[in-house]
């Protein structure tokens, strides 16, 4: 009755929760041998496991084919072709594949002789009980035919291929009745056993910092904070520059005195617009585009810049940026309500020259352009909505603010804001921050008790950002 499970694939848990899969070639009241052997789901260091019976637990049946009808299908099916050297004669330098000799279908026992025995009945049929020379070789072996290159390789394909399939093989494989053999913990604590101390570390650091893309840094690093700049009555908030520099806001009075002391040494009004317009046009010829745009095969697409000057410093240096921009060819339009300040009076006569427009009335403006320079109010101006700030919100352009109460103008919202100096502590409504140079000597800082050493490096205009930590 054992005899039917011979040669079945089984699997066989143990007492001890042990888990063994593998070919039944010996059955017996007393044990169980298994060959092809795997342990848990890995292959058994022994190529044959006896496993006693009282040790079973359970046993499965994964494949019920008899090792007797796989003997018989490879012995019918499979075909060998077995390599023998031969004897170099003259033009042949190798061994070559010979095919094996026909068989009888009887049991191989029946042709296989021994060679004493071939010989010794080969010696009985001569006359004289010796083989002749010739006589002999021609008996013992026949001058195998040379093979042709293509049998040769139909040959070696059979040799590699030639050999049936299990049948076990063409049933679905049960992956997780087979994964569950598997100890993956145990394997997995074996190989980082075998890892260096330190890499341990860094993955268990790594864990419990959480996963990064490819993209971001693993090293937590702090920007570096420097101070070159020291106020006596700081304001709200402090700026960084892109090189990790703080700047300092300042108070609107400190603000007054600082400009106030460059008056009295010299660094008077007319010197300090002409900085403040050109870093607006620069800042403005980069937000049109650029070298991209202010070409000259670019000329259907030339910009056109409105300039919202009101009658104090702020508007003279929104009209003297607007001057400045006409001598880059860029199509400017100024609009001024009121031109009774002596200051604006003054860039207003300049700006004239470039014949560009100066508009009054808001319903002349038009409905499109490229940017907007907004310089309607100051510190002191009066905090109200007019007219031109809905013409300013109907207007899609991007909005640039030149030294913008620090509230921010009334009834517009600044993309960008240029400043002068020191900054003041800005809200939101005025955008984002740039500083511009104008030049101060540290004489007129110390003046003020103001420790001062410039940010600006190799720049004209550096942009802020709010230190919010």
């Amino acid at each position: 009755m054992s005899d039917q499970f011979l040669g079945c694939t089984v699997s066989v848990k143990c007492i001890d929760d042990v888990a063994y899969q593998g070919k039944i070639i010996d059955l017996n009241k007393n044990s169980l041998t298994l060959a092809k052997t795997f342990c848990n789901g890995i292959p058994h260091s022994s190529s044959i496991v006896i496993l006693s019976v009282k040790d079973i637990q359970k046993l499965e049946i994964i494949s019920t084919e008899e090792a007797r009808t796989s003997m018989n299908d490879v012995q019918s099916q499979s075909k060998v072709i077995v390599k023998r050297p031969i004897a170099k004669r003259a033009g042949r330098s190798v061994s070559e594949c010979v095919p094996p000799a026909p068989q009888a279908t009887s049991s191989p026992q029946t042709n296989v002789k021994k060679p004493a025995e071939s010989n010794q009945q080969q010696i009985d049929q001569t006359p004289n009980g010796k083989i002749p020379p010739a006589e002999n070789n021609a008996s013992n072996k026949s001058v195998p035919k040379r093979l042709t290159h293509k049998q040769r390789l139909l040959g070696r394909d059979e040799h590699t291929f030639g050999t049936p399939i299990d049948q076990s093989l063409q049933q679905d494989f049960d992956f997780e009745k087979n994964l569950a053999l598997f100890n993956k913990e145990a394997v997995w604590q074996e190989i980082n056993s075998l890892k260096p101390d330190i890499v341990r570390q860094s993955e268990n650091n790594r864990s419990t910092t959480g996963i990064y893309r490819h993209d971001e840094n693993i090293l937590v690093s702090e920007p570096t904070v420097l101070r070159q700049i020291v106020v006596p009555y700081p304001g709200e908030k402090e700026y960084v520059t892109d090189n990790g520099l703080v700047i300092p806001s300042i108070t609107l009075n400190l603000h007054r005195q600082l400009i106030g002391a460059a008056d009295r040494l010299g660094i008077s009004w007319e010197r300090r617009v002409e900085l403040l317009g050109r870093a607006g046009a620069e800042l403005t010829l980069q937000l049109l585009g650029g070298s991209y745009r202010l070409n000259p095969n670019n000329a259907h697409q030339w910009p056109t810049v409105v300039a919202l000057c009101g009658p104090h410093r702020s508007g003279a240096a929104g009209i003297n940026c607007a001057r400045q921009l006409s001598g880059h060819g860029v199509k400017t339009i100024v609009f001024v309500e009121n031109a009774e300040d002596v200051f604006l009076l003054q860039e207003l006569s300049l700006y004239r020259l470039t014949e560009n427009k100066v508009e009054t009335k808001v319903k002349n403006l038009p409905s499109m352009v490229d940017l907007i320079l907004v310089a309607l109010c100051d510190e002191d101006s009066p905090k109200t909505i007019t007219p031109i700030a809905r013409w300013a919100n109907s207007n899609r352009a991007p909005v640039l603010a030149i030294e913008p109460p620090a509230t921010g103008t009334p009834g517009i919202l600044s993309k960008f804001s240029l400043l002068g100096a020191l900054p003041l502590s800005h809200s939101v409504d005025n955008g984002r921050l740039y500083l511009c140079n104008l030049a101060l000597p540290n004489k007129v800082y110390t003046d003020v008790n103001i420790t001062y050493k410039s940010p600006f490096g190799p720049k004209f205009v550096i942009p802020l950002y709010s230190d919010d930590s």
